[in-house]
């Protein structure tokens, strides 16, 4: 797959991880950049271009230490504010069973975040200290179904 060694190398052990995968508009690609907070890593390769998130979570099976990853996807560009979409990489292959993988994506494997939620998601995720499913309940709750870090 053309997309597997293109920018994950490199990222720091606490960075988040941002992929473009909509080309279609620089200057949304931009502004969404400048509204990211620190420790972002961001692969901005063209190759991404229409990547589903199917074709992510076969790229990034291999990462270390990634519970999610954060796509600026068409849906991120045309909408205001930006809303990226977290996408977990948990597996049922990471699961005891069919059940616990259920329980774990019970509101879905994808919701929609605004990028001042990035950090809280990240780091809560990779500590364990919350679970994806806990995120994307909050995201379905919110009338636009985006999560909002408080």
């Amino acid at each position: 797959m053309r997309w597997m060694s293109e920018g994950l190398v490199g990222r720091g052990d606490f960075d988040a991880v941002v992929i473009r995968t909509d080309y279609a508009d620089e200057r949304a690609w931009l502004a969404l950049v400048a509204t990211l907070p620190q420790h972002v890593h961001l692969i901005d390769a063209p190759s991404w271009s229409g990547a589903s998130a199917e074709d992510v979570l076969t790229a990034t099976r291999d990462a270390d230490d990634l519970s999610v990853v954060f796509l600026a996807d068409t849906t991120t560009m045309r909408s205001a504010p930006p809303a990226l979409l977290a996408l977990t990489t948990l597996t049922p292959d990471d699961c005891e069973d069919d059940e616990d993988y259920a329980r774990l994506t019970e509101s879905g494997p994808t919701f929609r975040t605004t990028p001042p939620g990035i950090p809280d998601i990240h780091a809560n995720l990779t500590l364990g200290n919350l679970g994806f499913e806990e995120y994307a309940a909050w995201a379905g709750e919110s009338p636009d179904g985006v999560y909002r870090s408080a």
